[in-house]
């Protein structure tokens, strides 16, 4: 046998990765054809890479598989497969087998599974495997036989690429899915375990066993967490392992391409309309081909465009650039910083783009051992302050927000008209994707952008902006200003053919900007000697209720350990098995205790005890040291881009998630104070999702409450509990709110 490799492509990610990175094709007919142009290019070019001697294209097969036996929520957080998408499998199927390459989908696993089974297969024979795929999942196969290649980024992963990208070896990414879990999959994992989390445990512990059974070292919210997992850990790891053992049915020389059958692939790709392959084919002629995309003709993949991105080292240089920034319409402007903490961020430097591929970045404080001299970052200031000041300019970003609070810190007030691609992505489809740029990028520029990790490193070695060399941080930062720029060329249109969205974007969207970026500077005044006390009185409470836990249970045991309480709760108390955990062990999982907690005292003292643990590592402890020193407040973010619904979402901290249920967390609340002369102001709308239905539904309850004024939650509890309205409580109010919002939104 000769020394070329098995090549094994992950066909349902080729297809996946064509639909979302292409444009939307379709032929004469309407028939959408996009991925089947994008996948059909990609085999192309990966056979001309290797020229192999075996190639197996591999797809899912429709139904469910193994893993859907083992835990019924696999997969469950996946959308539908779009029309257009489903519409392409079975042309590109027949293409496919037509081109002579074999295709093999197998049902009851995954394509995953197939794959791995015919590498092992082959590495275990001593041949050379490379296998095409995005799919972090199958770094596990990787060996000294096998590798990976993504076709999207040109990137080959060995033994030494696995533990560079994911900080753990090949052997070790079970283990390491299966603490981060998969929200596409709907791997449990462990709540709140990122990348970084997962490899500092199995770099101290060893395994997923050795990290299970540590799980008791572990201090904080993560370490309660973890605890919280243990029972769903095991069937995580099985459900992110590759089966290796499928009965796949294909001999040896059935791994190798057969011809093409001329006939078929000249029907389908006339059918198609693909003209270059029928070029390819030798039949030359004129088919008519249609690629329809919003009504006009687009080629398969999204133009090249060069890069021609320049570094800016001279006061004659920036002088120049200004110049080519005042000419134009609108440019792009990126800052790029020592951190994502707005408040904390250093300016390192600053990048536009005045045209597609025409972009710059201007250097000021990369400090590393021999960097080159630089602009003095006053010079750079004072001469982008003018144009960023200037209403009478349009500004390009992508989340430029934090560009304006960055900037603000150095005395520059962005006045300019601004446009932001994150927005217009959010306003166009705002649960479509996520609005990142390296998201945007693929799904509208068929683009894949040099990621930080790229040019910075991973983990605890990873640099800061200003440690990172020359050459390789300007490509990254011009590339951030010349992608934005071709992505507003992309979303501007789009808005400004849709009237509502247009408004909302231009009324809404773009006029908060500002405003939140200096709400998020003026940050939030605490009292923190009040959450120091808050803090001593939550350790005593939990005490307390540890004791009287110990105390009902009749001996010591860990309040966090899913399986102490398992035996407790039914083996020595005899508690109701209320559910089972897929393994068959009765379940102890939060739920379940409230339920319990319900009849049974121990379960009661258990969430009370959990209760007052999160409230004092959450806020009491975490909040005074969220505390600027610089300021000496609290300043959160705020995401405009996020929930789908088109409310904010706040993150370090949450400020929109302090507690209110219990007198602890309502406590909590008063240590948010404001200063001298001040005072804090709660707005909200008023009940206006109910008075929406009141109006359409023209219910008597509904309208009765809204033209007496009365709560109409309150209301609607009178009615369901049977109670006078003076003397409802709070907690029969809060149970007919959930019937009112259930009732509008479906149950």
């Amino acid at each position: 046998m000769s020394d070329s490799p098995l090549v094994l492509v992950d066909g349902s990610s080729y297809l996946f990765r064509a639909f979302h990175a292409l444009p939307p094709l379709t032929n004469s007919h309407g028939q959408p054809t996009g991925a089947i142009h994008g996948v059909i290019n990609m085999l192309k070019n990966l056979r001309e890479r290797y020229q192999p001697e075996q190639f197996v294209v591999v797809f899912d097969a429709p139904g469910k598989t193994f893993r859907d036996d083992l835990y019924s929520e696999y997969k469950s957080n996946r959308p539908p497969m779009p029309d257009d998408l489903r519409s392409q499998i079975e042309p590109l199927h027949a293409v496919i087998r037509a081109q002579g390459l074999p295709l093999i989908a197998i049902t009851g696993v995954e394509a995953d599974d197939v794959i791995g089974t015919m590498a092992r297969e082959a590495s275990e024979a001593g041949k050379t495997v490379v296998i095409s795929t995005g799919d972090k999942d199958l770094a596990q196969l990787v060996n000294d036989k096998v590798t990976l290649i993504n076709t999207m980024t040109d990137t080959l992963m060995d033994i030494d690429g696995v533990v560079t990208k994911f900080g753990v070896p090949p052997e070790r990414i079970i283990d390491y899915l299966a603490l981060v879990g998969d929200k596409v999959d709907n791997i449990p994992g462990v709540p709140g375990c990122g990348p970084k989390t997962a490899v500092k445990w199995l770099t101290e512990f060893g395994d997923l066993d050795a990290v299970m059974a540590a799980s008791g070292e572990i201090k904080g919210k993560i370490g309660e967490r973890l605890r919280d997992a243990l029972e769903l850990l095991p069937l995580s790891r099985e459900l992110a392992t590759i089966k290796l053992d499928v009965e796949h049915g294909l001999t040896e020389a059935e791994l190798s391409p057969n011809p093409p059958d001329a006939d078929a692939l000249r029907t389908l790709y006339t059918e198609l309309e693909m003209k270059t392959a029928l070029k390819n084919l030798g039949a030359a002629q004129d088919v008519g081909e249609t690629a329809a995309v919003s009504g006009a003709s687009t080629p398969a993949e999204p133009a090249a465009v060069a890069a021609r991105y320049s570094v800016v080292s001279t006061e004659a240089d920036l002088a120049s650039w200004i110049k080519k920034l005042k000419m134009v319409p609108h440019f792009a402007f990126d800052t790029e910083t020592t951190s994502l903490d707005y408040m904390a961020a250093e300016l390192v430097g600053m990048s536009v783009a005045v045209a597609p591929g025409l972009a710059a970045y201007i250097p000021v404080a990369h400090a590393y051992e021999g960097a080159p001299e630089q602009l003095e970052l006053s010079v750079v200031l004072d001469a982008f302050k003018p144009l960023l000041e200037d209403p009478a300019r349009c500004v390009v970003g992508q989340n430029l927000k934090y560009d304006m609070s960055v900037l603000a810190r150095y005395g520059v007030s962005v006045g300019a008209r601004l446009h932001d691609t994150m927005l217009q992505s959010y306003v166009l489809d705002a649960a479509g994707s996520r609005h990142d740029m390296d998201t945007l990028a693929q799904k509208y520029l068929g683009h894949t952008c040099v990621k930080f990790e790229d040019i910075a490193g991973k983990g605890k070695s990873q640099l800061t902006f200003d440690q990172i060399e020359l050459e390789p941080a300007a490509h990254y930062a011009a590339e951030d200003a010349d992608i934005t720029l071709r992505l507003h060329q992309v979303l501007w249109p789009q808005l400004e053919a849709e009237p509502a969205l247009r408004a909302i974007y231009e009324e809404v969207e773009l006029p908060l900007v500002p405003v939140l970026s200096k709400i998020e500077r003026n940050g939030v005044q605490l009292d923190i000697d009040m959450l120091g006390e808050q803090s001593a009185e939550l350790e005593r409470a939990m005490g307390e209720a540890e004791q009287k836990a110990h105390d009902v249970a009749g001996k010591v045991f860990n309040l966090s350990s899913p399986k102490q309480i398992q035996q407790i709760f039914f083996e020595e108390q005899g508690l109701p098995v209320i559910r089972k955990t897929p393994k068959g062990q009765p379940s102890t999982a939060e739920d379940v205790l409230e339920q319990l907690a319900v009849d049974y005292e121990l379960p009661r003292l258990i969430l009370q005890h959990r209760s007052l643990t999160k409230l004092k590592s959450t806020y009491t402890d975490k909040l005074p040291l969220q505390v600027s020193e610089a300021t000496g407040r609290v300043h959160t973010s705020y995401h405009q881009a996020v929930a789908a619904t088109g409310r904010l979402s706040s993150t370090d901290p949450n400020l929109q998630n302090i507690p209110v249920r219990t007198a602890e967390g309502r406590r909590i609340r008063e240590a948010f104070v404001a200063g001298p002369g001040n005072c804090i102001l709660a707005a909200d709308y008023s009940q206006i999702e109910l008075r929406i239905m009141a109006h359409l539904s023209g219910d008597a309850g509904l309208l009765n409450a809204f033209e007496k004024q009365l709560d109409v939650h309150r209301a609607t509890a009178s009615e369901v509990f049977d109670t006078p309205l003076d003397d409802v409580t709070a907690d029969q109010r809060r149970s007919a709110k959930a019937v009112n919002f259930g009732l509008i939104y479906g149950m």
